[in-house]
């Protein structure tokens, strides 16, 4: 069976990812910081016949998720996929109030966290001339939000990189790509937000990955 592990996994896109994954053939390697909020989602695909397993770990903290990604290659062979989606906090901080402290959590979670899981999973799909990196950031990565500085500023660099990454491994196999999400993902919204069910976002991954053409994927209106 081929594995998808997915960095900041959770009820919303992350369980909705695991899903079309999982109904596509795929065991499921779950990462996220709460081990019962984990064992529910392995529970929910359970249910749907989807193999799947909590390893849990803090995206900001390399060590913890080094230690969660090889114990995931360990139970299931190797990670054909990652998704790298964390959720690192939405704190308000417009660009002249960006200071280091604000923006340390940023980018340990977006972008150091990725270097970390990439750096574990990239070895074994070399081996084999296969993988596919998906990396999620929201629309400020390309175009910013003033009053989120912080998150553009790590979002960016981890698109940049992202982008890096597919335009330089594709002749050994790997495909990368960014996902950028510029509305709100759910299944409604206040009125005047545009938002996408996150079942339907989910579909956008699997189609990436199987048609890995694409450098970058932009979902908004």
């Amino acid at each position: 069976m081929p594995t998808i592990a997915i960095v900041g996994a959770g009820p919303g896109l992350g369980l909705s990812i695991a899903k079309v994954f999982g109904d596509h053939g795929f065991d499921v390697a779950l990462i996220s910081r709460t081990k019962d909020k984990l064992n529910a989602l392995v529970a929910q695909l359970a249910k749907a016949g989807i193999t799947a397993e909590a390893f849990p770990a803090d995206a900001g903290d390399s060590a913890q998720l080094t230690d969660a990604l090889g114990a995931a290659i360990a139970r299931f062979g190797r990670i054909d996929v990652l998704e790298f989606s964390p959720h690192a906090g939405l704190s308000m901080t417009a660009p002249k109030e960006v200071t280091i402290d604000t923006l340390r959590p940023q980018i340990d979670s977006l972008l150091y966290g990725a270097v970390t899981a990439v750096q574990a999973v990239l070895p074994g799909m070399l081996a084999v001339g296969s993988g596919t990196l998906l990396f999620t950031t929201g629309g400020g990565a390309i175009s910013p939000y003033p009053m989120l500085a912080d998150a553009n500023i790590a979002q960016a660099g981890q698109r940049n990189w992202a982008i890096n990454l597919h335009n330089t491994l594709a002749d050994e196999g790997i495909y990368a790509a960014n996902v950028a999400i510029n509305l709100m993902i759910g299944t409604e919204a206040p009125e005047g937000v545009p938002y996408r069910s996150p079942d339907e976002i989910a579909l956008d991954y699997w189609a990436l990955h199987t048609s890995r053409d694409q450098a970058e994927h932009f979902i908004g209106v």
